[in-house]
Order: C-alpha cells, then structure tokens, then sequence
C-alpha cells in the first residue's frame, strides 16, 4: 500500500522501466517549463475547485441559516406556549356562555360572572393554545399578541387603550349609551 502508483502499475507489468522514466523526466521538463508556475489547464481545475468549494459554502450558510431560524420559530412557539400555560386562568364552575368567533368558526366558552364581567371590561382576553382556548390576564395577552397576533381571539380594550387608527375613535354615536336590556 505505500508504494506509489507508478511503482504499483510497474510491478503489475502495465508500464515498463523506460516508459516511467519518460514520464518523469517529462514531468521535470514540464515544471521546469513553466517555471513552477501551474499550467493553464491546472490552473482552471483549481478555479473551478474553489467556484465548488464557494458554492457549497454559500449553500451551508443557506442551511445553517435556515435551520437557526426554525429552531428560533420553535423557541418563540414553546415560550409563547408556556407562557399561556402559567398565566391561565382556572375556568371552574363556569355558567354563562361568552361566545366568540375563531376565524369563521362560532365558539363557546363557558366562564362565571367575574370573569365575563372581566373579559367584556378588558381585563381578561381568550386565546388559542394549540387546539385549546384560555382566559388569560391583559397584560398576558399583549405579549403573546406582540409575538403572534392570530393567537389572541378576544380582547377587549377601553376607549383610552384603543389604537389611534382605530376606525371606532371618531364614532358619531360613541355618546349615545345602548341599553343593556336591548335584545337583538
């Protein structure tokens, strides 16, 4: 296995003494040619060597890159999981239906009267865990609203929290109260 491959194909009986002598004094002429420079043809196999090597590098970030970002997504997921999870609030004993819509879905969730009155005052907001709604507090809900949007169903805020490009700021008849007996 040490031997080289010229002396290997020699001893196979492929070359013969005369011919690897050519070769090498070929070789020598060649370098000596040349000045110890590579040959153009030499020099193009190493470009094209590096342009392979650049490439896979630049495909590597690609990856690594990408796979950070979906460990990160995964990270922001379970953070946003657990944080709904501690900061729950326990729905026990729930009478009263407070119904809510999940996309074009009509949903019913089941609470007492202190945390309707809660939920319709702002203070506690319903959001989706995984296949699951929660009640959990306002200050909750804005957080998980700052990492994912979608996963906050309810939250009512006061006029005073509401956004300035809310499109009920400037209502005609926000001073006009609406009886609450008033049955649709």
């Amino acid at each position: 296995m040490g031997n080289s491959l010229q002396e290997q194909l020699l001893k196979a009986g492929l070359v013969n003494e005369q011919k690897l002598k050519q070769a090498r004094a070929d070789r020598r002429k060649q370098i000596k040619q040349t000045g110890g420079r590579p040959t153009a043809e030499a020099q193009a196999a190493q470009a094209a060597a590096e342009r392979a090597r650049a490439e896979k590098l630049a495909r590597d970030r690609e990856l690594n890159r990408q796979y950070q970002e979906k460990v990160a997504r995964r990270a922001a997921e379970n953070e946003i999981r657990q944080l709904i999870h501690t900061h729950r609030v326990v729905r026990d004993g729930g009478d009263l239906a407070y119904n809510f819509t999940d996309g074009s879905t009509l949903k019913r969730l089941y609470v007492n009267k202190d945390q309707h009155a809660k939920l319709v005052a702002g203070r506690l907001a319903i959001v989706r865990q995984d296949n699951f709604y929660e009640l959990v507090p306002a200050e909750i809900a804005e957080r998980v609203q700052a990492h994912d949007a979608s996963l906050v169903l309810v939250f009512n805020r006061s006029r005073d929290e509401a956004k300035p490009d809310d499109p009920f700021a400037d209502d005609p008849y926000a001073e006009y109260q609406v009886p609450d007996d008033l049955i649709w």
